[in-house]
């Protein structure tokens, strides 16, 4: 009924209005929140004096414009883009594969971009062409070549490609690089405590080159995700049905799962694996604005971004001057907020 309500009560201007203002709000607290506290007032007369090439007001401190510029905005806008790239292929595949527990790991693509990233910090690999950045690179390559190998291996087992085939695809692959990870974990000497934390997630110390470096995915990915929202609409009827209303079912389904695999192995490359994001932000945001598409997209882009916001800013704070892996904050918020909707769902059926 709360449900229903919901629905009934807000716009989707109104719905859009509220989940910007919340992202807004997130990234002013992420970068505001610190060692230092910076008044939301200073960060706006920084931003605007930054971008629009004003003069600066004369009681900001230049210290001040260096912690903002240089070191918090890039973190929290690459927390913000990560998580929003978890969030939106969440919800394409919960959409597309017609399954609850979908989220951007379910295809084994953060599982080959992980195989990738232990495979350049146990060898040592850094490529004179990409430098500093081989990380990254290596990574996004082994996540869209895993994507490339669940389609092969499905096409060769159905050539129908079923939601069944892929999901089951995606897990064979997925159990097979994370098996690959645990040797090389088990064979590693110093750079186990390195490639343990990439693994448990983070967004600390990337800086610009980071967020230059996953945006293009993240625009194509997005792009393709909400070109496709009224074919995700479709499917939730079936593919015989999406078929029925015109439909093109197999390309449809390769644009979906290649921008959902691009969101998912772009950030994967830039913060390691940050769990439940991509799973718990849609069904969340499902409740509030319905199965949609077209208006659960851009919100679960909105939504996750800012949870990942302050995630991290939890992460960094709770225990300052140490800080958490994010990957933790995530799943002690995520799993029992999980549990929570799982149940309700359930008693909602008896």
């Amino acid at each position: 009924m709360q449900k229903s309500f919901t629905r009934k009560s807000l716009s989707n201007a109104s719905m859009y209005i509220i989940a910007v203002t919340v992202a807004a709000v997130s990234l002013l607290l992420g970068i505001s929140i610190g060692s230092l506290s910076i008044p939301f007032s200073t960060i706006i007369k920084i931003l605007f004096s930054t971008w629009l090439g004003l003069p600066l007001p004369g009681d900001v401190p230049d210290d001040l414009v260096q912690i903002v510029m240089a070191i918090r905005l890039p973190r929290v806008v690459l927390a913000f883009l990560v998580g929003a790239s978890l969030a939106v292929a969440g919800a394409a595949f919960q959409g597309m594969l017609k399954n609850a527990l979908a989220d951007p790991y379910t295809l084994g693509v953060s599982s080959g971009a992980s195989v990738g990233a232990v495979l350049v910090i146990f060898f040592g690999i850094q490529l004179p062409l990409f430098g500093t950045f081989t990380l990254p690179i290596v990574s996004i390559l082994f996540g869209l070549g895993t994507l490339a190998l669940v389609l092969l291996f499905t096409r060769a087992v159905e050539r129908q490609m079923s939601v069944e085939t892929i999901i089951l695809a995606g897990i064979i692959f997925g159990a097979f690089f994370s098996a690959l990870i645990s040797l090389m974990i088990a064979l590693t000497g110093e750079e186990l405590r390195q490639i343990i934390a990439w693994l448990m997630g983070s967004v600390a110390m990337r800086g610009w080159k980071y967020t230059v470096l996953l945006l293009p995915f993240f625009l194509l990915g997005v792009v393709l995700l909400l070109l496709n929202a009224r074919e995700l609409n479709a499917f939730a009827f079936g593919e015989a049905a999406a078929l029925h209303v015109g439909v093109n079912v197999m390309r449809r389904k390769i644009m979906i799962l290649t921008g959902a695999s691009l969101l998912t192995g772009a950030a994967v490359s830039v913060s390691g694996t940050i769990g439940f994001v991509g799973l718990v932000v849609p069904h969340m945001v499902r409740l509030v604005c319905g199965p949609n598409h077209r208006l659960l997209l851009p919100l679960s882009l909105l939504y996750g971004g800012a949870f990942l916001v302050l995630a991290d800013l939890l992460a960094r704070t709770i225990i300052s001057p140490r800080e958490l892996p994010i990957g933790v904050i995530t799943s002690l918020i995520g799993a029992p907020l999980f549990a929570l909707l799982f149940f309700r769902r359930m008693k909602r059926k008896l």
